[in-house]
């Protein structure tokens, strides 16, 4: 009689494993990020922002030539060090894609659109870089692109006419996307003249030490001096350690607490 009961309680306990086994699978919680589209709509379509990318550029070679005439020792190796992404190059069609898919970033995903090498020169990018070139100055791509999207970076950026493409001056991402070391390496052979990025961490250790809202925005007071005269900021509202900075930690949140830390940001 208890070998029938065992019998039956094993039967019981395989048809509710296999009852398990069939039930569908969870869809994966959507991205709320429908919040970027402002963000992306004014990047991809507004006037103010040709603007802006155009301004920076033209205070770059303001800024270049003013170097290149209080210093005419010819000896003198000069450097421009420039960001990629959002810097020189628009990647907005990549946000556009995770808004429509309602997906957060993934690094497939962004491999891929990396590997495409489609992404479109920012206004004012390439002729500020040709002519940087053309004065002699070493022009370097500082970029948290990985080695795997190294070709595929090398490629777009040749393709949208940016000058003195190689292996020595496309410096990418290797064990840390910390980019000080890289910085520090060109500072030991060149003067450098000029850094330009979308992200406060294209610019300075200080910045990329500070995590918090408040720590970003007193890092950047107390630097205040420098923009505008060796660094200049290209805008992004669509992402960046900006938005880190409001979450923490953004891989333990849930799209609600990251809606929520949103919403408790905001200043009244």
């Amino acid at each position: 009689m208890k070998n029938c009961f065992r019998g039956e309680a094993r039967c019981f306990s395989i048809a509710i494993l296999l009852t398990l086994l069939c039930l569908p699978v969870a869809a994966q919680q959507p991205a709320d990020n429908e919040y970027m589209a402002g963000a992306v709509l004014w990047t991809q379509l507004s006037g103010e922002k040709r603007a802006l990318s155009y301004q920076a550029f033209a205070l770059a070679r303001i800024m270049l030539d003013r170097d290149l005439r209080a210093n005419r020792n010819r000896r003198v190796k000069r450097a421009v060090i420039v960001d990629i992404d959002e810097t020189i190059l628009d990647n907005s069609r990549y946000q556009t894609m995770l808004l429509k898919t309602r997906t957060n970033y993934a690094s497939k995903t962004w491999t891929d659109w990396v590997n495409k090498a489609e992404a479109t020169a920012l206004p004012g990018a390439v002729e500020f870089l040709q002519y940087a070139n053309s004065r002699g100055v070493r022009v370097f791509y500082i970029t948290n692109r990985k080695q795997i999207e190294k070709e595929g970076t090398a490629r777009n950026l040749k393709q949208a006419g940016f000058p003195n493409v190689n292996d020595e001056t496309l410096l990418v991402r290797t064990d840390t996307s910390v980019k000080e070391a890289r910085r520090r390496a060109i500072a030991a052979k060149y003067r450098v003249v000029l850094l330009m990025g979308d992200n406060l961490n294209d610019f300075a250790e200080v910045f990329e030490n500070s995590k918090t809202v408040e720590s970003r925005v007193a890092a950047t007071d107390q630097n205040k001096n420098l923009f505008g005269a060796r660094f200049i900021v290209l805008p992004n509202p669509m992402y960046g350690n900006w938005e880190d900075a409001i979450y923490g930690d953004a891989s333990k949140l849930s799209e609600e607490e990251k809606a929520a830390k949103r919403r408790a940001a905001l200043k009244d």
